[in-house]
């Protein structure tokens, strides 16, 4: 089992990273040439820059009971199909009970700001307390396979 985090703008890609080093997982970073990521020690799969592109090398190289860290509920999705587990940056996992209802919210609110309709954001992120709970999530299934050996 390994870690692959969705890493073009993701928040907790150093908690992820430390998380990985704690446990002993292997742990692989993905994003596109227009970012820069360097963690002594952690590999980093830089990909070229297009629509979709970390999404496909990534899903690409999922197996069986990895996790997968990202906002992208298509991807979510996606992980889910490969057997993958998925946390989203505020340590909420995707399920097959909830990536329905995620996927119809995006494609609801797609067409409600095509036709020119405007929502409410989400709120502000408070990095204290939802890096903490990512860091928990994903400790928790990191441990769970730990015990599950």
């Amino acid at each position: 089992m390994k870690i692959l985090v969705d890493a073009d703008g993701c928040p907790v890609v150093r908690e992820a990273v430390a998380c990985a080093r704690e446990t002993k997982t292997e742990i692989l970073l993905l994003c596109d040439t227009s970012h820069e990521l360097v963690y002594p020690g952690i590999q980093t799969i830089t990909v070229s820059k297009g629509a979709d592109s970390v999404d496909y090398a990534l899903v690409s190289l999922i197996k069986q009971g990895d996790i997968v860290v990202t906002q992208d509920y298509g991807l979510a999705a996606m992980s889910l199909a490969k057997g993958g587990r998925c946390l989203n940056q505020d340590g909420m996992e995707y399920t097959d009970q909830n990536i329905d209802a995620l996927l119809l919210f995006r494609h609801t609110s797609r067409k409600v700001r095509r036709s020119g309709g405007r929502l409410k954001g989400s709120h502000k992120r408070n990095r204290e307390v939802q890096d903490q709970q990512f860091r928990e999530a994903l400790l928790a299934m990191l441990l769970e396979r730990g015990n599950s050996r």
